[in-house]
């Protein structure tokens, strides 16, 4: 039986040899370079299929309760700033140009917004109605949600936790005790879970900023987003900020870099 040491590095040199190094956009003027680990056994088509049938199901839920807006004011305003955010992608990553992209408006309280793999969008009215978002913080919202599906942060932590599955159910099958196990799952974390999720918030803060100035809204709207972010979760924090964690490092990590993506903006607002 191999030794525990020997096991942790047979399992971590076994399950790196599933994944590929990647990187799934271009850097862009703020410079996001970080490779990612994916498992070849998890494509990105496959992904984006899950999530589009995820996706048609909660439509349907909100079209049956009578929630989705189809062709309120508030619906064309979003998808007016989606197509603009859209039409900048291919700065980042040229084949989402492609991507089967859909956005659409539940009317809720909930203050939340979402664009998951392969371009599919979501805004909670709630989000914009109660903090009285402008065009340009809905871009900033949007920008930052478009960023993850860019960046396949879903796919990645579905790549991670199958490392973690897989140095389980491997390690159990070798007779490896808890202690062991404990160790390979260890080696699995430091291996493939690393740069964790606030690192992928950084990512798409930073590339949502770049998209949102592409498309000619103001970058300076990130940090009054965040500060109304901040003021709604005094009492019952939003949704949104469950996975999107407020802090005081992100709104510095976001004026460090909009004089960076600044030129950006104000040669497409000359343009237009």
């Amino acid at each position: 039986m191999p030794k525990p040491h020997l096991f942790t590095l047979t399992l971590a040199a076994s399950l790196l040899l599933g994944c590929q190094a990647v990187n799934t956009t271009s850097g862009g003027a703020v410079g996001v370079e970080r490779k990612q680990y994916m498992f070849s056994m998890l494509s990105t088509e496959q992904v984006n299929q899950m999530y589009a049938q995820s996706y048609q199901e909660t439509l349907s839920a909100a079209s049956q309760k009578g929630v989705l807006a189809k062709n309120s004011a508030l619906s064309k305003r979003v998808n007016g700033i989606a197509q603009r955010l859209i039409a900048e992608v291919p700065a980042f990553r040229p084949d989402a140009a492609q991507w089967d992209w859909e956005v659409n408006v539940i009317e809720s309280p909930e203050l939340n917004a979402n664009c998951g793999p392969g371009g599919k969008i979501i805004f909670y009215s709630g989000l914009i109605d109660k903090l009285k978002l402008t065009d340009d913080e809905i871009a900033a919202v949007m920008g930052h949600e478009i960023a993850h599906a860019l960046r396949e942060h879903g796919r990645e932590a579905m790549s991670k936790a199958y490392g973690v599955q897989m140095a389980t159910q491997l390690g159990s099958a070798f007779g490896v005790g808890d202690g062991s196990l404990q160790l390979a799952n260890m080696g699995v974390e430091y291996l493939m879970t690393l740069p964790n999720s606030r690192s992928n918030e950084n990512e798409a803060d930073l590339i949502g900023l770049e998209l949102a100035a592409r498309a000619g809204y103001n970058p300076n709207a990130a940090i009054s987003l965040w500060e109304k972010m901040g003021a709604a979760a005094g009492s019952a924090p939003p949704e949104f900020l469950s996975t999107h964690p407020s802090s005081s490092s992100r709104t510095q990590a976001l004026q460090s870099t909009i004089p960076k993506v600044m030129p950006l903006y104000e040669q497409r607002r000359k343009n237009r």
